[in-house]
């Protein structure tokens, strides 16, 4: 499947990627409340890969309801809402609406960064609900925070992107980082959390079958593809 915030909030007829590649459509992040992007550039290389400084715009939950229900309904793909994570009042409010949805999967939540094993096992079990909950935690804090999720009722855990941070135009960009120098750490991410018996959607990294294989017989049980699917004839070669 695809990663959140790589194919946009539903999936377009239009793309050259068919649906038959992929297994769900997981959507762009999405936050109870409206967000603008970051000011500036918001892409940066590196050697091994990009990094990303967005600040995840999206219209909020209740207008991307309304400007993608429709579409989500009538995709021949079973969705995946990726919700940002938000204060546990906020996701009592937005459960309901994203549980009503038609040809919905899961809710894939994003986890915010600096977040506490407290914080996030009382996030997890207000987020299960009806709809199989899957956490995304970094990949630098994803051994350290998969007990706790799937304690408070995570049905599994995919792994996000680091963050990083790099030099551009005199000051300290931060941000998150993709690309092919993500996959070995990604790839043992997956050899730990199998074998402690953590159901690991993988991602980080793939842009070959390969590695897609790679990451299936270490234990994942899906996996997800990010900016390789930017890549002219990308989905060719995954």
């Amino acid at each position: 499947m695809n990663a959140a915030g790589t194919l946009g909030f539903a999936p377009d007829v239009r793309s050259d990627i068919a649906p038959e590649s992929f297994g769900a459509f997981v959507t762009n992040p999405i936050s109870v409340r409206p967000r603008r992007a970051a000011k500036g550039p918001r892409l940066f290389k590196f050697p091994g890969g990009v990094l990303l400084h967005t600040g995840h715009p999206n219209p909020g939950l209740s207008s991307a309801i309304k400007n993608y229900a429709a579409a989500w309904a009538r995709s021949p793909l079973p969705i995946i809402v990726h919700l940002l994570s938000a204060k546990v009042e906020d996701l009592h409010k937005a459960l309901p609406l994203i549980e009503e949805l038609e040809n919905v999967l899961a809710i894939e939540l994003g986890i915010d960064a600096e977040i506490t094993e407290a914080e996030i096992k009382e996030l997890a079990v207000t987020a299960s609900g009806e709809l199989p909950l899957i956490i995304q935690l970094g990949l630098h804090r994803a051994a350290e925070l998969a007990e706790a999720a799937m304690e408070g009722g995570a049905a599994a855990i995919s792994l996000g992107p680091p963050r990083g941070t790099l030099p551009a135009a005199g000051k300290l960009v931060s941000g998150r980082l993709y690309g092919p120098a993500q996959f070995p750490a990604a790839l043992a991410a997956v050899v730990e959390l199998a074998k402690n018996g953590v159901p690991v959607i993988a991602a980080g990294g793939v842009e070959t079958q390969a590695q897609g294989e790679a990451m299936l017989a270490a234990g994942a049980m899906a996996v997800q593809i990010d900016i390789a699917l930017w890549k002219s004839g990308s989905i060719a070669t995954i």
